[in-house]
């Protein structure tokens, strides 16, 4: 059974899923190492990681936001890059897509702030419009969305069996509703960014 991410690891420069493995498992036990989903920015030298941390034994979930965990894999970053980010994840929307179950080598993040006065608009216009029609996109393979711990606190990710998929004739149609109009002025902080699987 797949471990859903817990926690989102930014690095500057690109870094091989090798080696973060191998900084990682030298905190983490093979226990404790669960999932990690490693990807780079198409064009950019960025990485972004997905860390699932698997429960320890006798425990019924993983507890990834204990001090001792979050500096560890801190430390082992740090020997990565001088200034990581780890952003604490909780998945909120969670949706199968058009093209679930295909390879996914794309992946789409857009990361958000929201004026509080429109979050309720927001999340209900995410929820029940945008993703939803974006997860209908062919190609798209999934759809998910997270509050994060830190700034931006809305993530929404997509995997993508087709890069063609992004700015295809659906895609641009989802984007274009009214609600979209109306919704996306009151967003601050983003930033849109499509990433590949090395």
């Amino acid at each position: 059974m797949s471990i859903m991410p817990d926690t989102l690891i930014k690095l500057a420069g690109r870094h091989a899923p090798q080696a973060l493995r191998l900084a990682l498992g030298a905190v983490l036990s093979p226990e404790q190492l669960g999932t990690l989903d490693v990807l780079h920015a198409d064009g950019a030298e960025l990485t972004y990681a997905y860390l699932g941390l698997a429960a320890d034994a006798g425990r019924e979930s993983a507890n990834p936001d204990t001090a001792a965990q979050r500096d560890a894999v801190l430390r082992a970053c740090v020997g990565l890059c001088p200034q990581p980010e780890l952003v604490g994840l909780q998945c909120t929307l969670d949706l199968p897509g058009h093209s679930a179950g295909n390879c996914a080598e794309w992946h789409y993040i857009v990361e958000t702030d929201v004026r509080p006065q429109a979050e309720d608009d927001f999340n209900a216009w995410y929820n029940t419009e945008h993703m939803p029609g974006l997860a209908a996109v062919p190609g798209t393979a999934w759809a998910r969305r997270y509050l994060g711990t830190a700034a931006p606190r809305h993530y929404a990710a997509y995997d993508l069996a087709s890069r063609e998929a992004f700015g295809s004739e659906p895609w641009v149609a989802v984007r274009a509703t009214d609600w979209s109009s109306r919704v996306r002025p009151n967003f601050y902080n983003t930033r849109r960014t499509m990433f590949r699987r090395p």
